[in-house]
């Protein structure tokens, strides 16, 4: 009994360690070497314009036309998209996505549509 205390205290810290990672904010998920990375599209008109369209064409079903959020998917447009997550933070998000809250991986677009969509949404206004 008493060596069955420690293994039980153990696997009640290792899920409350497991449900808080998975629980985590997904900013602080992403690696360092992607939070470093640069988007070679960066304010490029044409980018945008790209990026637009790829929005409309796969992201505007849930986050509206507009981006600023319908349902239960969230706006685009808040600080936290437009200040503090970074073009290569974002960029990682929509590689990996957040199946858990219904984001799905952009995986299988090629890089220079998902750096395009990361153009596109940097260029949104925020809101206020």
């Amino acid at each position: 009994m008493k060596r069955r205390v420690p293994i039980v205290m153990f696997l009640i810290f290792s899920a409350g360690v497991l449900a808080a990672a998975v629980s985590a904010d997904w900013l602080t998920q992403v690696p360092p070497r992607d939070r470093q990375k640069n988007n070679p599209y960066h304010d490029q008109p044409l980018a945008i314009q790209a990026g637009r369209l790829l929005f409309e064409e796969h992201c505007a079903e849930c986050h509206g036309e507009n981006a600023q959020g319908k349902k239960k998917r969230p706006s685009l447009r808040t600080p936290r998209i437009q200040t503090e997550a970074n073009e290569g933070e974002l960029h990682w998000f929509l590689i990996n996505g957040n199946i858990r809250h219904g984001m799905p991986s952009w995986s299988k677009l090629p890089d220079q549509q998902i750096w395009q969509l990361v153009s596109y949404l940097k260029s949104l206004k925020a809101e206020n």
